[in-house]
């Protein structure tokens, strides 16, 4: 299966992550979050592989006994 990258955006980045903008770049700065990527002149955004993985790896942390 192929996964195609996408940039996403600050918005998306909190929905997905129910994480508000404060955390995420305290986690960006601490690096436990993805970094962003300078996708322009004033913009930023987050690789969406980056993002799925950090979602998978705190499910994955937050249930230790479950083998998939």
């Amino acid at each position: 299966m192929v996964t195609t990258t996408t940039f996403v955006r600050l918005p998306e980045v909190k929905r997905r992550t129910a994480k508000s903008r404060s955390s995420i770049y305290q986690g960006m700065d601490a690096g436990t979050f993805p970094k962003q990527v300078k996708i322009g002149p004033r913009a930023v955004g987050w690789d969406s592989r980056e993002i799925d993985s950090w979602i998978q790896h705190c499910i994955d942390t937050s249930r230790p006994d479950d083998s998939a």
